[in-house]
């Protein structure tokens, strides 16, 4: 084998028809996989944006990524929760902006499986068309009743490119899943700190019941 036919594009040109679809299959995982990645790096983006701007102007300011999380309060506390003891207020105020922070989030790592998935399930496609390659090779042996390294090596490329294949899905996959789950989480606790934040300003400002003796 030259050198042409050992790079990525001449061993999937020359692969069989099941290990050419599994390497098929792990090249649209893996670009599925990045495209995610940009996704999500884009909304983290805007996320820090949201989370900036809402420190800055509050409710005072224009809509951002958050303007419904902190719609309770931008609504005014002092029409929801009129009468109210301060803590049940804050509490009730701090519960329906939790909800709707979760939910917003949620959305925002819905690609998050994805990456998980092609990470644990991608090495295994490819140690299929490897094993699948690898027998292949054998009954190539078998039919030319020789076993020679030139009758070997091409079936053996092949196989062994597949799980490169994988690994090259899988390894990038499980990176970006890791770093993209500690990202929002980080975001997550920003913004559970700003909704205690807002929701102990908010209540403190509308003329709520005293505390019950």
């Amino acid at each position: 084998m030259d050198i042409v036919t050992l790079s990525p594009w001449g061993l999937f040109v020359q692969a069989g028809p099941v290990v050419k679809g599994v390497m098929i299959v792990l090249l649209a995982a893996s670009v599925w996989c990045w495209v995610v990645v940009v996704e999500s790096i884009v909304v983290l983006r805007r996320l820090d944006g949201a989370l900036r701007a809402e420190r800055t102007a509050g409710d005072d300011g224009g809509p951002t990524l958050l303007s419904p999380v902190f719609a309770p309060t931008a609504a005014g506390a002092a029409t929801l929760l009129a009468g109210e003891p301060p803590g049940e207020a804050r509490r009730r105020l701090a519960e329906t902006m939790t909800r709707a922070a979760r939910t917003l989030l949620a959305d925002a790592e819905r690609g998050l499986p994805n990456l998980a998935v092609v990470s644990s399930v991608a090495p295994f496609v490819g140690l299929f068309g490897t094993v699948w390659g690898i027998m292949a090779s054998f009954a190539g042996i078998a039919e030319a009743k020789e076993t020679s390294l030139a009758i070997v090596a091409p079936g053996i490329a092949e196989a062994l490119a597949a799980t490169a294949y994988g690994l090259a899905a899988a390894i990038p996959a499980s990176a970006a899943y890791n770093w993209l789950g500690t990202a929002f989480a980080r975001r997550g606790r920003t913004l559970a700190t700003l909704i205690e934040e807002r929701a102990a300003a908010a209540t403190s400002a509308a003329p709520l019941a005293a505390p019950r003796r």
